[in-house]
């Protein structure tokens, strides 16, 4: 495995033993690789996602991908998405990856869809 990739494991692992998504306060979860950006809203205790967004989505690829506008609408529609599925109140994972660029976008998205963290 590469070391970045490892490194960023680990990351995720430090996170995640803090950081656990309830049926009442799930967790948003955000992967992003060199081309898309994916967000999930996850319950950890039943183990099921509850709403999800990319930009691999065919009306959000249509434009560039690997952008912090992009993320943002991303994070709008995963966070439009567990609203209506009754959820308003999260925790962000940010996957070991740092909260800038297009993880924070994908944030600061799923805030002015409403959602809460």
């Amino acid at each position: 495995m590469l070391q970045k990739v490892a490194g960023r494991k680990r990351r995720h692992h430090r996170v995640r033993k803090n950081v656990r998504g309830t049926a009442a306060r799930p967790r948003l979860a955000v992967f992003r690789s060199s081309r898309h950006l994916y967000a999930q809203v996850i319950d950890d205790t039943a183990g099921r996602t509850i709403a999800s967004a990319s930009t691999m989505e065919a009306d959000v690829r249509s434009g560039s991908t690997a952008t912090v506008d992009a993320a943002k609408s991303v994070g709008k529609r995963v966070g439009e998405r567990a609203k209506a599925a009754g959820v308003s109140t999260v925790v962000f994972d940010r996957g070991g990856f740092r909260y800038h660029g297009r993880v924070a976008g994908a944030a600061d998205g799923a805030r002015e869809a409403g959602l809460e963290f």
